[in-house]
Formats: structure tokens, sequence, C-alpha cells
């Protein structure tokens, strides 16, 4: 059995990574959020998980206190994480500002790049025949 590709998906606080992995592993995809927008170590995301492709998700301070009930996120806070994400935003495959998409326009979108790419899901939760 070969393994399936793996998806590393970065991004600012509050992007949707966590999301979007749960998600895309739902549907059968091997992908992985890395929280690397706390490390000052420019390829981390590579160290982190080898993948065969990386998705950077972006996000705006307002999105960010939307999506999380905050307010007090701030655009300099989101500046200083996307500085140590320019190494990872760099060498994206694909980049998608998440400001105003719901998860399942983010999902679609992501899913319609992997296929682009030739990248088929394996069986996922959603495709799985229980057992019993």
């Amino acid at each position: 059995m070969t393994k399936r590709p793996l998806i590393a998906i970065v991004g600012p606080c509050g992007s949707g990574k966590s999301t979007l992995a749960a998600a895309l592993r739902r549907r059968g995809y091997r992908a992985r959020a890395l929280a690397q927008e706390h490390s000052y170590v420019p390829q981390m995301w590579r160290r982190m998980a080898r993948p065969a492709l990386l998705v950077y998700l972006d996000v705006g301070a307002a999105e960010v206190n939307r999506r999380l009930g905050r307010t007090d996120w701030t655009e300099a806070i989101v500046r200083r994480q996307r500085e140590r994400l320019a190494h990872a935003h760099r060498h994206a495959d694909l980049y998608l500002h998440t400001d105003g998409l719901a998860l399942e326009e983010i999902l679609e979108r992501v899913v319609a790049f992997l296929q682009e790419r030739g990248i088929a899901p394996g069986p996922g939760e959603e495709n799985r025949v229980p057992s019993g």
C-alpha cells in the first residue's frame, strides 16, 4: 500500500488551518495543520512535515476576531505572524486568503486545487463502510 501525499497547512492564527486539515482528513486526504506562526525557524514547516504540498491560508485581524470571538487581535499581531511564515509563503503551492469565506468554500477551493494536481483522496471518514 502506498502512502498518500501529505498536505501541510500553515497560516496565521485563526486562518482555518486545523478546521481545514480535519475536513480534508474526513474526505480521505492526509492533511496536517502546522502551528509555525509562533516559531522563528523559517523552514519549520519543512522540518515538521516534509509535505508533498504546502497550503498557506491567510487571514486579517478583523476576521480572526470574528472567528474566535475576540476583540483584541490586531493587524500588528497578524503581520508578525506573517513575517514568521514568510519562507512558507514563498514555498506554498497554494495561497488562499480566507477572509469572508466559509469552511465549505475554503474546502472546495483546496480540493479543486488538489484534483488539478492529481492528488486523489483515500478512504476518509465519510467514505468508510461501518464494520460490524
